[in-house]
């Protein structure tokens, strides 16, 4: 082949791990980052004694550094059974931020001749160069099989020199782990056509047609595995001596160095050079006057720039959706997206009830990259859109099958703006969880739910119903002004002055008008609270649940509470789950707000402590969301839980359907605010119901039946049924006109339209 692989122009360092002075490899790591070289490389010659451990170096390095990726210059692989090799990297790679790249060899390289007997001489297995590169083939398959641990199946494997027998897959890692080969054998370049990601071999100016005669045989062996050889990054160690004037092949001024390695660009399709120095001197010139004047030398001698950006692989293109033009994302997204075939897939395709499967994730960072993935989306109105923030809504379409996601979980700072008037501004990626405990510092709090996991968006768009809610009120109550991007790639900011009709529209429907990037609130003064769980006999379940509403009612508004209910056990006797915060650190006061709570029904158990409101809420998890296949759910909103209510209710819990039914309660300062105030209207309901069950139809006709009388509203962020009557019981008819005028306004095009859309009114004249 001749001319490019189309690849990123990188750049890195090989250092000697020398022993004598074990700092110096670190000290020439760290200054390689600050160079910006893309990569630091050390040397695993097992004929070396005097070396350091090249993987315990290499733990060390990442521990020093941030940026640089790090890799051995190679490993010696018979040294290292794969299994295990795999999970240390895997393990690496997630400590070191996603950094870690593998570099393998048999042992005898370029560099090291006779590197098979010092593999032998330390114990590892006696093979023949051939043999050797058989099982440095055998070694790839196991280590990518055992980095593969979005699979959850044991991973078994039967070769010739490695077998594993239902293994157990290691750590995720943080990133496609690439697979580069080293050495010139052509048995080992056959093998890098046929499977490895990356070849890395050493320059020796006395045979200038090495690279050359190895690209060929790699270019022919990955044609015939049916791969592109434009899949394999082609990496060269080079060394040289940097001279006033030029006196040889890399023994010169910088521009000769230029000259020198240019055509190995454009002509061998090099991607990555390896500067082999321990100089500290010559690292910072070729970092200065030799890299950046490569890589215009190189733009302007190929028909096209080469990329700045890495290209994914064949393995990962084959398992793109239809529909989506990936190739054609902004540069500005094109690094963070997640593909079916990337590693970080399985870590971003369901949300915490929802399996998913979408075609790409996208992951902004900044108001304008959500402008540059809105306009991606746009371009592809054909296919399913799914914002997520925190990624646990129960009805948000946060994920799909085949469409788009836009993730904004990396906007999720929190920052206190005046602290004399408690207002603080939060990224709609933050978990309310990481919200409490930064404001537990100042003796603040914000009603946020009852699980931490919740990102803040996507709550505080809908209502947002907590633990603190009868005392404090709703999430939105507290919101004073909110940003966001608008269907069309604007940015606006709306409150009670700046756009007051979308800032209206926002609290209670802010899922059909754009994509919030920062919330400001106002948030309260909350100290020490009292949280009470008890656990309280169900065998009478409607008469519970009117004495549990009726005390919830009568409490004091300092005083919030759930009750949870399942389907009866057989032989095992019926138990409720009640919950109650009480805004007060006096014993006296939460034990008398409790008690009645405590006396609706016979008790199991309780607990009741005095804690921290941030306590309560770091109930999350921080691994990734795994869920598989579609919840089922209903729900809607009460003012009182009547005998009638309560006796329905009853017959939902023993019909087999449900398994797992929820009350929260609201009232007390919610029904403060005037209902017209904002988009969620429901100002007069005290009690929010929910139902989980395991079949969508039985679920719907029973709800329908039994419960749907005696409800006077719903609440969209639980509800999974999309029949068009969702929509009016979440609005009522006025609530619902003004907000279709707002759409005709705001999204006339309905880019919005995947959660509960709110169809805009045609009628309308509005213009933007």
């Amino acid at each position: 082949m001749s001319g490019s692989y189309g690849h990123r122009l990188e750049f890195g360092t090989f250092v000697t791990p020398v022993n004598a002075s074990p700092d110096t490899p670190v000290a020439l790591a760290r200054r390689s980052e600050a160079l910006g070289y893309d990569l630091v490389t050390f040397s695993d010659d097992p004929d070396q004694p005097a070396h350091l451990d090249t993987w315990t170096l290499l733990a060390w390095v990442a521990g020093r550094t941030d940026r640089i990726h790090l890799a051995a210059n190679v490993l010696t692989t018979p040294m290292r059974p794969p299994a295990l090799l795999a999970r240390s990297a895997a393990s690496l790679d997630l400590l070191s931020g996603g950094r870690l790249e593998l570099a393998l060899g048999t042992g005898e390289s370029d560099r090291a001749p006779g590197g098979l007997a010092a593999v032998e001489a330390l114990g590892g297995p006696a093979l023949e160069p051939g043999a050797a590169v058989d099982a440095l083939g055998e070694s790839v398959d196991v280590v990518r099989a055992m980095l593969d641990a979005g699979d959850p199946a044991p991973v078994r494997y039967r070769g010739e020199h490695h077998r594993l027998d239902g293994a157990a897959g290691g750590p995720l890692p943080a990133h496609h782990i690439p697979i580069w080969l080293g050495g010139t054998d052509p048995r080992l370049l056959r093998l890098v056509g046929a499977t490895a990601d990356g070849w890395l071999s050493t320059l020796d100016p006395a045979t200038p047609d090495a690279v050359r005669a190895g690209n060929k045989l790699i270019d022919e062996a990955a044609r015939e595995a049916g791969r592109g050889p434009s899949e394999i990054r082609r990496l060269l160690n080079v060394s040289g001596r940097f001279t006033d004037t030029r006196q040889g092949f890399l023994h010169g001024p910088a521009a000769g160095w230029v000259e020198d390695l240019l055509p190995l660009v454009v002509e061998d399709g090099v991607g990555t050079f390896i500067l082999i120095t321990d100089d500290v001197a010559t690292m910072e010139r070729f970092a200065r006057e030799v890299a950046p004047a490569l890589r215009e030398a190189a733009d302007r001698a190929l028909p096209a720039p080469l990329p700045r950006t890495a290209a994914r692989s064949g393995a990962v293109r084959a398992r793109r959706r239809p529909g989506i033009a990936y190739d054609e994302l902004p540069a500005s997204l094109a690094d963070r997206a997640v593909e079916p075939g990337d590693i970080d897939y399985s870590r971003v395709k369901s949300n915490y009830l929802r399996g998913g499967a979408p075609g790409l994730v996208l992951r902004p960072r900044t108001p304008a990259e959500v402008a540059d993935a809105l306009a991606f989306a746009r371009a592809h109105r054909h296919l399913p859109l799914g914002i997520r923030s925190g990624g646990h809504g129960i009805s948000g379409r946060s994920t799909n099958d085949g469409g788009i996601v836009l993730d904004v979980g990396e906007l999720n700072g929190i920052e206190v703006l005046d602290e004399a008037r408690r207002l603080v501004r939060i990224g709609p990626g933050a978990r309310w969880t990481d919200v409490a405990q930064a404001l537990a510092p100042y003796g603040w709090a914000l009603t946020s739910g009852d699980y931490g996991g919740v990102g803040v968006g996507g709550l505080a768009t809908a209502a947002g119903v907590g633990w603190l809610a009868r005392k404090h009120g709703l999430t939105i109550d507290h919101l004073r002004a909110v940003e966001l991007v608008l269907a069309d790639g604007r940015v606006a900011r709306a409150s009670e002055t700046e756009n007051p009709d979308l800032f209206w529209a926002v609290r209670g429907a802010g899922a059909n008008f754009g994509v919030v990037t920062a919330l400001e609130f106002e948030v309260d003064e909350v100290g020490p609270v009292g949280w009470a769980q008890f656990a309280l006999d169900a065998g009478d379940p409607a008469g519970l649940l009117t004495r549990w509403g009726a005390a919830v009612e009568a409490a004091p508004r300092d005083l919030t509470s759930a009750i949870i209910m399942g389907p009866p056990r057989m032989g095992q006797p019926a138990v409720a789950q009640v919950m109650a915060m009480v805004d007060s650190d006096d014993p006296a006061t939460i034990v008398a707000q409790l008690q009645p709570l405590a006396d609706v029904a016979p008790g199991y158990d309780q607990q009741v402590v005095i804690t921290s409101y941030a306590s309560v809420m770091a109930n999350a998890s921080d691994a990734p969301h795994q869920a598989q296949g579609e919840p089922i759910s209903r729900t809607g909103l009460i003012t009182h839980l009547t005998a009638e209510f309560a006796a329905a209710a009853a017959r939902l819990l023993t019909s087999g359907v449900v398994y797992f039914f929820h009350i929260r309660s609201i009232g007390g300062a919610v029904t403060d605010v005037d209902p017209d105030a904002m988009a969620w209207s429901h100002r007069g309901s005290n009690f929010h119901v929910t139902a989980f069950g395991r079949h969508r139809a039985r679920l719907d006709a029973l709800w329908d039946d039994l419960l749907t009388e005696h409800l006077s509203g719903t609440y969209l962020s639980f509800e999974t049924d999309l029949r068009p009557e969702r929509l009016t019981e979440a609005f009522p008819p006025r609530t619902l006109a003004r907000l279709r005028t707002l759409k005709k306004r705001y999204d006339p095009d309905g880019l919005f339209r995947d959660n509960f859309a709110i169809t805009p009114d045609t009628a309308s004249r509005t213009t933007p």
